[in-house]
């Protein structure tokens, strides 16, 4: 069996496979289906300071190799998840991370320190992309300021292991990388949700009560690889690819364009055990090919 470990930062996975914010819940919700502790790492749904009720109902639809969303980031906020979730995941034999998400440089930086305060979560997701919100994600995520403010003031307070999950609603996802790079993130985790939309021909009217929303599912893949290969050519830090990841093929493709790590995200409401699945892919790829190491394979795309 190869070694399958690999760091982000000052973060040892026991594996290179882990579960994206928002289709694996808290974990517990999949423990029938799955050993949690086989996985490389969980990222819980996002979490805001407030409380939130998130949009209204339309909120998901189906498409083609894939679904859009527009949940808007329900959650009861950072007080309940430490009063109340914190103490059913901290004991699971896995990296629980925390995906975090705000309104403003002020919320970010709120949110950031009281889970900072959690001995057990030894990271956190800064979610500066999502297109789900009205106020706040999109924007920080779509230029390098505002990308770099929120960085800058969460890395101030907040001292373990910082992942920025970075939009692929841009012109230039390198740019991006370097100016959050630059403020000290630890790592990059990419890509998030396309902004999409769905539109019901017979009531002639937009399906999701947001009009728009986060496409994801296979169907983005080939703009994830793209991406995370530019990204690995242009920043130091190490890189998290998650975008339509559906088996073990996937994630050694993504691994070979430069991703240190993998999230599985749309394909965990399919196959709710796929993240072990994809995990014992990995190896038997590796020990077929004759690599020692997972970590052989990190950029190892021949162009």
């Amino acid at each position: 069996m190869a070694n399958l470990n690999v760091n982000i930062g000052n973060l040892q996975l026991k594996n290179p496979v882990m579960t994206a914010s928002g289709t694996f819940g808290y974990g517990i919700e999949f423990a029938d289906f799955v050993d949690l502790t086989q996985i490389g790492g969980i990222f819980v749904k996002g979490t805001t300071i407030e409380h939130r009720e998130g949009n209204p109902y339309p909120r998901m639809a189906e498409t083609p190799a894939g679904m859009l969303n527009a949940v808007g980031l329900q959650n009861k906020g950072a007080d309940y998840f430490a009063n109340n979730i914190y103490p059913n995941i901290k004991d699971i034999d896995t990296h629980m991370i925390v995906n975090v998400s705000g309104s403003t440089v002020e919320t970010y930086v709120e949110c950031a320190e009281k889970i900072a305060a959690l001995d057990k979560i030894p990271a956190i997701e800064l979610n500066i992309s999502c297109p789900n919100v009205k106020h706040g994600g999109m924007a920080f995520g779509v230029t390098c300021a505002g990308a770099a403010e929120v960085v800058r003031a969460v890395r101030k307070v907040y001292p373990k292991t910082l992942i920025v999950k970075l939009s692929p609603n841009v012109t230039d996802v390198t740019e991006i990388a370097r100016a959050v790079e630059a403020e000290g993130a630890d790592a990059v985790s990419l890509i998030n949700t396309l902004l999409g939309m769905a539109i019901d021909a017979e009531k002639r009217k937009p399906i999701l009560s947001t009009v728009t929303g986060g496409l994801s599912g296979p169907c983005v893949k080939p703009i994830a690889l793209r991406m995370v290969w530019q990204t690995y050519n242009a920043v130091k830090i190490p890189i998290i690819g998650l975008g339509g990841i559906s088996n073990w093929k996937d994630a050694v493709e993504f691994m070979l364009a430069g991703s240190s790590a993998i999230q599985i995200g749309t394909y965990n409401f399919v196959d709710p055990a796929i993240s072990v699945k994809t995990v014992e892919g990995i190896n038997d790829y590796l020990d077929k090919h004759g690599f020692k190491s997972v970590t052989e394979i990190i950029g190892a795309l021949e162009v």
